[in-house]
């Protein structure tokens, strides 16, 4: 396999952690971001805060090597020492150093992400050197030796009940241990004379500020403080991205990163020390004095400066480790870190991280677990663009170490910018729009063909898409053919050009129709432009430069339009996000600029005609029929999703809506072997909700492509797109 897991294995290894570990993660990552959603909401000043806490990452990182110096400076003058480690290896082989000179033969560490990512433990106790962790959650994973599968909450995978089985099975307790409360007072018991007996304490730090020297340690439990506070040496190891300019830039940042990672107002600890921290050393039986106390801070680079450098992986140093990228994700919800994760890092930061330290195959066995949605970037307090960071770590990984090896072979041959030895599945999906085109223009055979079981066999075997998917279905006509020989409305109030995606255009066709009646019927003069792909197919495959191709085809397109002074209307939020956003990255600014402020998602558009006055008696009636409906989780993060329910509740809808975020399918992250069954177990908690008795009986309405085939499957009833509920008949 060439180094790498197969898509059967990859399967196979999702299934385990979703028997395994999924319903503890689901329920406790589900919690976490339900309280994020709670906490934030009380903050009127939210976003405001999310700028300034951006704004000084990015001031930060710009400035790092004069706020390293001065840092140093600032410690040194405190009284402290200050080594700046090239990589890991030359940062354990200074911590044991330190060590030594201490003459230690035991630390209590708190709990530091930093340390995961050097392997200090282990090299620590290679060395002969006892380390105990002092978190509850990774000291659990010690004692079970495992490794952590989320940023703040370790042994999140665990339940209760397991982690009592593994203190019973490992410490033999005189007592049963049934309740979360037995568990914690005996680790406190278990852990206090350890932390007390230690000659060295070792923590990370959330943020160091360079004018004073500050720490800001922030945890659930105080264990930090003891660390601290027990020994007379403590060694503190952190990152250099945790360095802010002043003591008062860490005001925005106490005030998120609890919210976003927790769900927490306020974490229960936020010690701030400068130190050597002025208090007493403490040999057991006597006090001792403050003086005596010795502080060394082990900054690490570790790739980070190569980081700062890269124009696509610096965005990553702005990450304060809140894991509210992996509590949004819907992927992450079901499998956890240790699906979605690398050596030391989870969720959707994760890509950044593992790739900017150990190089992009470090990232390679779950990059493809980000499906681009974006709900982590709306979550992330420093809004930091994670799926970018995915999709260009994907490109980076299509193309290799020789991304221009045997090209010769491919040229005129793929309808992609891609290198030859780009995966197939990739390509498939990267080029659905030419499937599609071919597709359309043969059928009804190519609709028999795909059904066959022996092609539904062979794309399996050859593409990796998985057989139980219900494939998509091709009409002959196209949308664009359909509405070539259209009457236009006689003196139109305005002109649109619908930008009909692959979908609308060739396979769901009735729905681009009723986009144009609706149109039509509010006064609006339609043209349906001569380019269907956005590029969204190829930018999830991390074919950045095919998708650039597309993006520019349809700024191409597009222009005339708009230069006539048509806005630019679409069926298909996922596509609408290409235009608001992602082009951001793919086009010219000026151009990217136009277009972003000049597209629209149909029933968006639609309510700001009513809104202006157009007449919704020309729309449908709903006669009160009863529906469900679950809107597309980039329309959701783009802020349409009330646009369509205000629609649909005023021409006479009974609605219910959906509280799920995500249906799990994600494009065709869905149709892909060996991510079927994470796609299936997301989508459970949709099928959940529109089964019960109030929803059971009801007409399944969704707002995306891939809503529609998911829904399709989980519920073996047929979903409709909102516009056709409000479309009039010919």
């Amino acid at each position: 396999m060439s180094g790498k897991t197969s898509k059967r294995a990859k399967a196979a290894k999702i299934r385990d952690v979703l028997d395994t570990e999924g319903a503890a993660i689901e329920s406790n990552t589900q919690g976490f971001n339900d309280g994020r959603y709670e906490s934030v909401a009380d903050l009127e000043n939210y976003e405001a805060l999310k700028d300034e806490a951006r704004t000084i990452k990015e001031d930060a990182i710009e400035r790092l090597p004069e706020l390293i110096d001065e840092l140093t400076a600032t410690i040194e003058e405190n009284g402290g020492t200050v080594y700046l480690a090239d990589d890991a290896a030359d940062a354990n082989a200074h911590i044991e150093s330190l060590l030594d000179d201490a003459d230690a033969d035991n630390v209590a560490k708190s709990k530091s992400m930093t340390t995961e990512e050097l392997g200090v433990n282990e090299h620590l106790e290679r060395a002969g050197v006892d380390v105990v962790e002092t978190d509850l959650g990774e000291w659990v994973l010690q004692v079970a030796e495992e490794a952590p599968s989320h940023l703040v909450a370790p042994a999140i995978h665990k339940s209760r009940a397991e982690i009592a089985e593994l203190f019973e099975d490992h410490f033999d307790p005189d007592v049963p241990l049934e309740t979360a409360e037995d568990l914690t007072n005996f680790a406190r018991e278990q852990l206090a004379d350890q932390i007390a007996a230690a000659d060295v304490g070792m923590t990370g730090a959330n943020f160091l500020t360079a004018d004073s020297g500050t720490m800001a340690l922030v945890t659930s439990e105080g264990n930090a403080r003891k660390t601290v506070a027990s020994a007379d040496t403590h060694i503190a190891v952190a990152g250099v991205e945790k360095i802010l300019p002043s003591v008062e830039d860490l005001q925005p940042f106490v005030e998120l990163i609890g919210r976003s990672g927790t769900g927490q107002d306020i974490t229960s600890y936020i010690s701030l020390l400068t130190p050597p921290i002025d208090a007493p050393t403490f040999d057991g039986d006597h006090l001792g004095d403050p003086d005596d106390r010795e502080f060394h801070l082990v900054l690490v680079d570790n790739g980070r400066m190569a980081m700062r450098e890269d124009d696509d992986l610096r965005e990553t140093l702005y990450c304060i480790r809140c894991s509210a990228c992996a509590n949004s994700c819907a992927n992450f919800q079901q499998v956890g870190g240790h699906a979605f994760g690398g050596e030391t890092y989870t969720g959707g930061i994760a890509t950044g991280w593992e790739a900017g330290i150990g190089g992009e195959e470090a990232a390679d066995e779950f990059n493809d677990l980000c499906t681009g949605c974006s709900r982590c970037t709306e979550a992330c307090p420093v809004k930091i663009d994670i799926p970018w960071i995915n999709t260009v770590v994907r490109d980076r990984l299509n193309r290799g170490d020789d991304p221009g090896a045997f090209d010769h072979l491919v040229t005129g041959l793929t309808p992609d910018e891609e290198p030859a030895g780009l995966d197939l599945q990739k390509r498939f999906f990267g080029n659905f729009a030419t499937v599609a085109k071919l597709g359309s223009a043969f059928t009804p055979v190519s609709n028999w063909a795909a059904a066959a079981p022996p092609s539904r066999w062979i794309a399996e075997k050859l593409l990796g898409v998985d057989r139980r998917r219900e494939m998509p279905t091709f009409t002959r006509g196209t949308l664009r053919k359909w509405a070539k020989g259209r009457e236009s409305p006689a003196d139109p109030e305005r002109e649109v050009v619908l930008l009909a995606d692959t979908y609308t255009n060739y396979m769901h066709v009735e729905r681009g129709k009723a986009a144009i009646r609706t149109l039509e019927a509010l006064d609006v003069d339609v043209h349906v432009a001569d380019v269907t792909e956005s590029g969204r197919a190829a930018l999830s495959q991390g074919m950045v430069e095919t998708a650039r191709d597309h993006a520019e085809d349809v700024a191409d397109a597009l222009e005339p339009h708009l230069d006539a002074g048509r806005d630019v209307v679409m069926v298909e939020p996922s596509d609408l996000a290409m235009l608001r956003d992602d082009y951001r990255r793919l086009l010219p600014e000026e151009t990217f600029d136009r277009l972003s402020t000049n597209s629209y998602e149909i029933l968006e558009y639609v309510y700001g005609l009513l809104e202006n006055g157009a007449d919704i008696d020309a729309l449908a009636d709903g006669e009160g029929e009863e529906i469900a409906y679950h809107s597309h989780c980039q329309q959701r993060t783009l802020g349409l999703a009330a646009h369509t329910e205000a629609i649909l509740d005023e021409v006479g809808y009974d609605m219910v809506t959906s509280e799920v975020e995500c249906c799990g399918m994600a494009g065709s992250f869905g149709f892909k072997q060996q991510y079927y069954d994470v796609s299936m177990a997301v989508g459970d908690d949709l099928a959940e909700q529109f089964t019960t008795p109030e929803t059971a009986d009801r007409r399944v309405v969704a707002s995306g492509t891939s809503c529609h085939d998911q829904l399709t499957d989980l519920l073996d009833r047929p979903a409709t797109h909102p516009v056709e509920l409000v479309a009039p008949e010919n």
